[in-house]
């Protein structure tokens, strides 16, 4: 019941399921500790039940708080900044107005509607009257005064939108200017207060209990009275300065809520297993909610149970088995079969409830939507199956801050068998690149006699039609005038024959020397199907000895391609006896993590063509699962000369079989040209990292199309005045600034233009960015964003 059914499809080869690379240890008591925790600082609890709400695809889902508002526009904070400065000066003539008396009967309300002897003179004289002591004329009138400045402030600070104008020019320079400013504002209000021009004491000294003949005790009073009024004022400023936002409002920060430990009523704290206890597995919940309490189950062991919950669901019979393997194991149960729970280090922050990795931020600049401007960007299933392509230079980051987080997400995803993943790299780079050997399954090194695990040439298909036509894309199909269909067909002319008598497929000198003509070899295999009766691949033998030497046979140059793989650097490797431990993509059908070294720098020609033959396999083995429920996912860190037109014909299918591949190059070059738009439309994300050049900037100012944008066009002209004072005055102007006087005409129009510009591609993309389209495998999609990737470590 380890495996929950999640690994359990057909195996590789032979009946047996790819091995690790090298002896499993036995699982520890708890898992090691990754470099990157689930979220910094915060228990699994926490992270569990951190919301992670619907959003446009690319965005970082943990705690994500979508931005409201809209875009400020252009010279908004000069506007703000003048406004709020008039609006503070007329608030501020108008208080100065009211308070020197210059309008003296600014005081009539409160004395309409107060009793008259409160106030001295008759009726109508107490309209300008003083309040009489010891009524409650001395609480109305500064109450009133008091009132009427807090009205004069709101009043004027909604016409000089003054909280608009401190969130953008003030808290938004950072915490010690917010600081500042609040601090100089609570030190005018003291002063205000203390020379009462702002009334607030004078309002609190009346309800003091004072002695007339006691005058000392008095002040003591009044002073206690003060220190409390500034306390409060100071206490008020405090919690102002706490609660007040202290970055820019125009950009959502994702706020991750802090655990108090407590559980909702209603039973949906994902903590604690809620959909077990709803199934009635009581016992199992708790033993798993324990777990989680405990420090003793990581975000692998949480996405890996849920997985076989899920699988359990499907099938109601393996309930039980379920349960008892929880209460054995607690978190270490339905582990994947390599028995690790974690990878030894992550190089990447991870989300595997999202399924999601972090790989930088949306850049806050105007290129970008306002919506997604400071956003941290992520990739996961959902659009990489639609495949993803990503292009720049060498030196640019490909491998650091695109390959090694996306081949590190999936491979965690594995773990939790939700996934497949392939990570095809070259040799002496791929190691480090790709993160260590101890985080795969299985290591393939071609050419190097120390790997322990081979590779299938023929992809583990047991059908030669369908091994000929891969190996077929793979040889010739980047070779101009080859028809490939009929290298297939040369090919499963051998391929036949030779299986039907030896119940394999030949080795790599067996099929060149087949390839090469008549050749004892070629005799033996006619005798051998003679005396077997197999008169059906007789033909075919025969068919395949007629074309050779024909003007249009394939076979001298599938002869020259697999002499490349026929080298003593590859003696031992692609063996068909049986007696080698090889790894073919059947193996896409069991959540594996396989990483494949190619020997890029001493057989360029072999790597490329092997490559080639992984990404058609890849393709064929892909749609041909049983069980599509695994996300399987190859990666090339290097494409160049790889892709044929069959193969992008199979990328682009790829999206509807739970799939997904990425492909970087350092050029579009490294593509034929008849390939660079088919490609571009074939995979649903696309990424030019900094340093592309023009021509390349042009194929993807091109896939990503235009949009409306409203454009502003400005037209200086001359003023020439007719009045001899103005013509003066525009002299002296003229004279003092060396400029002629002129007024601007704006015109607002409406026009089509592409996103991004081959030469903006080129140039305007700074170095550790890139710009990433992304589009999800339900259709949606994400506009060119200019992103900043982090990196690893």
């Amino acid at each position: 019941m380890d495996t929950e059914g999640t690994h359990d499809g057909r195996t590789a080869r032979g009946g047996r399921v790819p091995r690790p690379a090298g002896p499993p240890e036995p699982p520890p008591a708890l898992p090691p500790k990754p470099s990157h925790a689930p979220t910094v600082g915060s228990p699994l609890a926490t992270w569990a039940r951190t919301p992670r709400p619907k959003a446009e695809p690319g965005v970082w889902r943990f705690g994500y708080v979508p931005r409201t508002g809209q875009e400020p526009e252009a010279g908004s904070g000069r506007t703000l900044l003048s406004g709020a400065i008039l609006a503070l000066i007329a608030c501020v003539i108008v208080w100065t107005v009211m308070r020197n008396g210059y309008l003296p009967y600014w005081t009539v309300p409160v004395k309409v509607l107060t009793p008259g002897d409160w106030w001295t003179g008759d009726r109508w004289a107490a309209l300008s009257g003083e309040p009489v002591k010891g009524t409650g004329g001395d609480v109305a009138l500064p109450l009133y005064e008091l009132l009427f400045d807090a009205a004069l402030l709101y009043a004027f600070g909604r016409l000089g939108s003054w909280p608009k104008a401190w969130g953008l020019l003030i808290a938004a320079r950072g915490r010690l200017v917010h600081a500042g400013a609040v601090g100089l504002l609570g030190l005018i209000t003291l002063w205000m207060v203390s020379e009462l021009a702002l009334p607030v004491r004078m309002v609190v000294y009346p309800f003091l209990t004072l002695d007339a003949q006691a005058q000392s005790t008095n002040v003591a009073t009044m002073g206690r009275a003060d220190t409390v009024i500034n306390v409060l004022i100071v206490a008020a400023f405090l919690w102002f300065a706490l609660r007040s936002p202290v970055s820019d409002p125009r950009t959502a920060t994702p706020a991750v809520p802090e655990d108090d430990g407590s559980t909702p009523e209603d039973g949906t704290d994902p903590a604690q297993w809620p959909q077990l206890r709803a199934a009635g597995l009581w016992e199992v919940a708790e033993r798993l909610g324990g777990e989680v309490v405990g420090g003793r189950m990581n975000d692998v062991d949480y996405a890996r149970i849920r997985r076989a919950w899920d699988s359990v669901q499907a099938d109601p019979s393996r309930v039980r088995a379920f349960a008892d393997s929880v209460r054995d194991k607690g978190a270490a149960a339905c582990l994947h079969p390599s028995g690790d729970r974690d990878l030894p280090v992550r190089a990447a922050r991870h989300d595997l409830l999202a399924r999601q990795v972090l790989l930088g931020s949306v850049e806050d600049q105007e290129r970008n939507p306002y919506a997604r401007r400071g956003t941290p960007l992520a990739l996961d299933p959902e659009v990489l199956g639609t495949s993803l392509l990503a292009v720049g230079p060498s030196g640019t980051g490909k491998t650091a801050r695109l390959v090694r987080p996306v081949v590190e997400s999936l491979a965690l995803q594995a773990l939790a068998g939700q996934a497949a993943v392939i990570a095809v790299g070259s040799a002496g780079t791929a190691g480090p690149g790709l993160g260590p050997d101890a985080g795969y399954d299985i290591v393939v090194r071609v050419g190097d006699p120390g790997s322990v695990h081979d590779l299938d040439l023929y992809g583990g298909t047991a059908d030669p039609d369908e091994a000929a036509t891969l190996l077929a894309e793979a040889f010739v199909g980047d070779v101009p005038g080859v028809d490939v269909r009929r290298a297939a067909t040369a090919l499963a002319q051998l391929l036949g024959p030779y299986r039907a008598v030896h119940g394999r497929f030949p080795a790599v000198p067996e099929l060149r020397e087949l390839l090469d003509g008549p050749s004892p070899a070629l005799d033996a295999l006619r005798h051998a199907l003679a005396d077997a009766g197999e008169q059906a691949m007789l033909r075919e033998l025969d068919a395949r000895a007629r074309q050779h030497g024909a003007p249009a046979d394939p076979g001298p140059a599938l002869a020259d391609r697999l002499a490349l793989l026929d080298r003593p650097a590859f003696a031992g490797f692609f063996d068909t006896t049986g007696q080698g431990r090889p790894f073919s993509m059947r193996a896409l059908e069991h959540p594996v993590r396989v990483r494949i070294d190619l020997p890029e720098r001493g057989h360029a020609d072999a790597s490329r063509m092997l490559a080639r033959l992984l990404l058609a396999q890849f393709n064929a083995c892909a749609a041909a699962r049983a069980d599509r429920s695994l996300f399987a996912f190859l990666a090339l860190d290097d494409a160049s000369h790889t892709l044929t037109p069959e193969t992008v014909r199979g990328v682009q299918r790829l999206r509807s079989v739970n799939a997904g591949v990425l492909l970087t190059l350092r050029a579009l070059d490294d593509v034929p040209e008849a390939l660079r738009t088919p490609l571009l439309g074939a995979v649903g994300c696309r990424m030019a990292f900094s340093g592309v050049t023009t021509w390349d900037g042009k194929r993807f100012a091109e896939a990503w199309g235009t949009e409306w944008v409203e454009t502003r066009d400005v037209t200086h002209r001359t003023v020439f005045a007719d009045q001899p004072l103005t013509r003066a005055i525009h002299a002296f102007r003229k004279m003092v600034t060396g400029k002629a006087v002129t007024t601007d005409a704006v015109t607002v129009r409406q026009v089509e233009r592409e996103r991004w510009s081959a030469s903006e591609l080129a140039h305007a993309v700074p170095p550790g960015c890139a710009v990433l389209s992304l589009t999800s495998v339900r259709g949606e999609r994400a506009a060119p964003l200019l992103v900043r990737l982090s990196g690893t470590g």
